[in-house]
C-alpha cells in the first residue's frame, strides 16, 4: 500500500474511532443528568479531602521548623492539627466512596432499563438479526465499565484538585524547587495522551471479542438439548476456545499498551521526587531551605504520585466506558419499525374480531414476497383453516396479524379499523396466538397460565387449564398449580408445555385467537380431550387455526388453502378434498 493510501486508512480508523468515543461520551452525560446533584455531592467531598490532605504538609512544616526546632513552639497544637486534618481526610475517604458507588450503580441501573425497555420496543425484524448473547454483553459486560468509570468521576475530581493545590503550595514554599518537581508534568500528559489513543481500539476490541463469547456461551447452554442429542459437545468446545482465544488476544493487546505507558507514566512523577531529594537536600545542606520545608516538598511531591500515576487508569476506563456506551447506543439509537400511531383509534367495544386482509404484500425484506397481494376476510366468530406447503405464508399471517411485522403492501383491518391505526398494547391484547414453539417462564404453573392476565383468580386460572385440557396434569404436579416450572418449561413433556400455553391464551380472552400449529406437540389421544373445549371456545371467538392434522383442521368451519402467498382455494374438508388435489398433497 502507498504512503498516501495507508496515511487515508489510518485517518478514516481514527475519524471512526473518535466519532465511536463522540457518541459514547454524549449518552453518558445524558444517562448522568439524574445523577447530577448526588455526583456533584460526591464531588463536594472530594474537593474537601483534597483540602485536607494538601493542608497536611504544610501543617507538618510548621511543626518541624516552629514545634521540634524551636523552644516552647506548641508541638502539641500541631500534632492536634494534622491529626484533625487527617480525621477529615479519613472520613471524606469514606464519604466519597460510598456516594461514588452509591450514583454510579444508580447511573448502572437507569441505564440497563432503559435498554431493556428500548429492546422490548424494537420491531421482530431486530431481533431476528440480532444474537442475543451480544445483546445479553451489552445489558451487563458493557454497562459495568460504565459504572466503574462513573466511580471515579469524583475521586478524579478531588485528583486533580489535590494536583492543583500541591503544584500552589510547591510554588509558594520554593518557586525555583517547585519548577524542578513540575518539570515532567507536561511529559505525563503527552505519555497520557498518547495510552488514550492508543488504548481506544484495543477496549474496543475487548468488548467486541467479549460479546462473541458470550453469543457462544448462550447458544451452548439455551441449545444444550441438541448439542448433547448430536454429540456435538467437541465442536461447541472448539467454538468457545476460538472465542475465548479472541477475548484473550484482545487483553493481551491492551496488555502490551499498558505496558509500554504505564511505566513511563509512573516514572515521571518519581523522577519529580527524586530531583527534590537532591537539590533540596542541597539547599538544607547550605542553609537555603528548613528540614520542615524539605519535609514538606517531599510530602507534596508524594501527594501528587498517585493522582499522576492514576492518569492511566482513568484515561483506560474513560475510553472503555466510552466504547462500551457506544456499542449500548448502537441499540438505543435503533429506531422500533412497528409503533403506535401518533393518534390511537379504539377498536369498537361491541364489535367481534371479523379480519379482513385486503391485497396484503409482505416479505420479510427478501427479494420475493411470502404473502403476495393476500385477500381474505373472516367473519366475527367464524373459524377458519390456513393450510399450505412450508414456506406457503401460512405463519405469516400469524405473525401481520398481532402486527409482530407491518405489511409493506395493502391492510389488515379487525372489526373495520387498519391495525396500524389500534394501539400496540390493544391491538395485541384483542389478538392472542399459542405458537407451534411453546416458551413457559421459570415460574409456578399459575403465573404461567396468568402471564397475561396477572390479576386473575385461581378460580378464573383453573377454567382457563380445564378448558385447555391441562388441569388433570397439573393437579397430578407436586405442588399442583403453585409447582415450579423449570427454565423453559423443559421439565413438562411438548404436550403438557403447550396445553399451558393454550391456557394462557384462553386465559387472556382474545376476540381474534391464532392457532399457530398449537397441537403438533400434544399427541393424538390428548388432542382428543381438548377438543371439545376447543370448539367451545371457538364458537365466540374469530379463529385462525394453522394445522396440518386432519382433526385439528377439521374444527375450522371454513378451510383456506394458500400456495405461493396467495388464497388457492377455499371451502370445506369434504369440498377440498374433492376439488384440490393441491390439498390432498398437502395431508398426505
Amino acid at each position: 500500500m502507498c504512503p498516501d493510501a495507508s496515511s487515508f486508512v489510518l485517518t478514516e480508523v481514527s475519524a471512526k474511532q473518535r466519532a465511536e468515543s463522540a457518541r459514547g461520551w454524549k449518552l453518558l452525560r445524558v444517562s448522568l443528568r439524574g445523577q447530577r446533584r448526588g455526583i456533584s455531592s460526591g464531588i463536594g467531598v472530594g474537593l474537601l479531602w483534597s483540602l485536607a490532605k494538601s493542608v497536611s504538609p504544610l501543617l507538618v512544616q510548621r511543626a518541624i521548623d516552629n514545634g521540634v526546632s524551636q523552644p516552647n513552639g506548641r508541638l502539641a497544637r500541631w500534632v492536634v492539627m494534622i491529626l484533625l486534618a487527617g480525621v477529615v481526610a479519613s472520613v471524606c475517604t469514606g464519604w466519597r466512596r460510598y456516594v461514588a458507588f452509591r450514583e454510579s450503580r444508580w447511573a448502572e441501573t437507569a441505564l440497563r432499563e432503559q435498554l431493556f425497555a428500548h429492546l422490548q420496543r424494537l420491531h421482530f425484524a431486530f431481533h431476528d438479526s440480532s444474537q442475543t448473547g451480544n445483546l445479553m454483553s451489552r445489558a451487563a459486560a458493557d454497562l459495568q465499565q460504565l459504572q466503574a468509570f462513573v466511580v471515579m468521576i469524583p475521586m478524579t475530581v478531588s485528583n486533580v484538585l489535590t494536583v492543583v493545590l500541591a503544584a500552589i503550595a510547591l510554588l509558594s514554599l520554593h518557586p525555583v524547587l517547585a519548577a524542578i518537581a513540575l518539570a515532567p508534568l507536561p511529559l505525563v500528559n503527552v505519555v497520557a495522551r498518547r495510552f488514550a489513543q492508543s488504548i481506544h481500539p484495543a477496549a474496543l476490541a475487548i468488548q467486541r471479542e467479549s460479546g462473541e463469547l458470550s453469543v457462544v456461551v448462550e447458544e451452548t447452554v439455551s441449545g444444550i438439548r441438541a448439542v448433547k442429542g448430536f454429540g456435538a459437545e467437541a465442536r461447541q468446545a472448539a467454538l468457545l476456545q476460538g472465542a475465548a482465544a479472541g477475548v484473550m488476544r484482545a487483553s493481551l493487546a491492551t496488555a502490551e499498551v499498558r505496558a509500554r505507558y504505564l511505566p513511563l507514566n509512573d516514572a515521571l512523577p518519581t523522577v519529580s521526587l527524586v530531583l527534590v531529594l537532591a537539590v533540596g537536600g542541597d539547599m538544607v545542606l547550605n542553609g537555603r531551605l528548613t528540614v520542615g520545608e524539605l519535609v514538606a516538598f517531599n510530602a507534596y511531591v508524594a501527594l501528587l504520585l498517585w493522582p499522576l500515576r492514576n492518569i492511566g487508569q482513568i484515561v483506560a476506563l474513560g475510553q472503555r466506558a466510552a466504547v462500551a456506551l457506544s456499542r449500548v447506543d448502537e441499540v438505543l439509537s435503533t429506531a422500533p419499525a412497528v409503533v403506535d400511531p401518533a393518534q390511537p383509534v379504539r377498536l369498537p367495544p361491541d364489535a367481534h374480531g371479523a379480519v379482513t386482509f385486503d391485497n396484503v404484500s409482505f416479505g420479510y425484506g427478501l427479494e420475493r414476497a411470502v404473502l403476495d397481494r393476500f385477500t381474505l376476510h373472516i367473519a366475527a366468530g367464524e373459524s377458519v383453516a390456513l393450510v399450505g406447503g412450508t414456506g406457503s405464508g401460512k405463519t405469516t399471517v400469524a405473525r401481520l396479524l398481532p402486527r409482530f411485522y407491518d405489511v409493506e403492501a395493502g391492510a389488515i383491518l379487525i372489526d373495520g379499523i387498519d391495525i396500524r391505526e389500534v394501539r400496540l398494547a390493544e391491538l395485541r391484547r384483542a389478538v392472542g396466538i399459542v405458537f407451534e414453539e411453546t416458551f413457559l417462564f421459570a415460574d409456578t404453573v399459575a403465573n404461567n397460565v396468568a402471564f397475561a392476565v396477572p390479576e386473575a383468580t385461581r378460580k378464573q386460572i383453573e377454567e382457563a387449564a380445564r378448558l385447555a385440557g391441562a388441569h388433570e396434569f397439573i393437579m397430578q404436579l407436586p405442588h399442583d398449580y403453585a409447582t415450579v416450572i423449570g427454565e423453559r418449561g423443559f421439565s413438562l413433556s411438548g404436550g403438557q408445555r403447550q396445553r399451558i400455553a393454550i391456557a394462557r391464551t384462553l386465559l387472556a380472552n382474545p376476540r381474534v385467537l391464532i392457532l399457530d400449529d398449537a397441537t403438533s406437540a400434544v399427541d393424538a389421544s390428548k388432542e382428543d380431550e381438548i377438543r371439545d373445549a376447543m370448539e367451545t371456545m371457538m364458537r365466540d371467538r374469530t379463529t385462525i387455526v394453522i394445522a396440518h392434522r386432519p382433526a385439528t383442521i377439521a374444527l375450522a368451519s371454513r378451510i383456506v388453502l394458500i400456495d405461493e402467498g396467495r388464497v388457492a382455494a377455499v371451502g370445506t374438508h369434504a369440498e377440498l378434498l374433492a376439488s384440490s388435489a393441491r390439498y390432498r398433497a398437502i395431508l398426505t
